[in-house]
């Protein structure tokens, strides 16, 4: 099982990064997180 987790600050604007990211990577689960 493959965790990942993001900071969201900011994710408009990196948002088809973040996207293309899980689509290669395919995590099981994401946790999102905002400092």
């Amino acid at each position: 099982m493959r965790f990942a987790t993001f900071n969201v600050n900011s994710i408009r604007s990196r948002l088809e990064t973040v996207l293309a990211w899980l689509e290669e990577h395919q995590p099981d689960a994401l946790a999102l997180q905002e400092t």
